[in-house]
């Protein structure tokens, strides 16, 4: 069975801890998403990276801007 693709925003970050970060902070304000490996076609500084379809990123964009967390790069993508 194949898997269909969705239009996704991957924010990557240059340390693990801001990922980490991301992760509490996005469960403690009930943000969608979760914490995946960066995708082969993105280079990002640690490794990680929070996965969330675009909608849910255009939908919970200044919230996330106001967590005060330093994202690397934002990219959408389809996974």
């Amino acid at each position: 069975m194949i898997r269909k693709k969705f239009p996704c925003a991957v924010l990557t970050f240059s340390t693990t801890t801001a990922a980490m970060s991301m992760e509490k902070k996005c469960g403690d304000y009930k943000i969608p998403g979760r914490l995946i490996p960066v995708p082969r076609e993105i280079t990002a500084g640690c490794g990680l990276a929070w996965k969330m379809t675009a909608e849910d990123y255009e939908a919970y964009k200044q919230k996330i801007e106001r967590l005060n967390l330093t994202v690397e790069q934002i990219v959408f993508v389809e996974l």
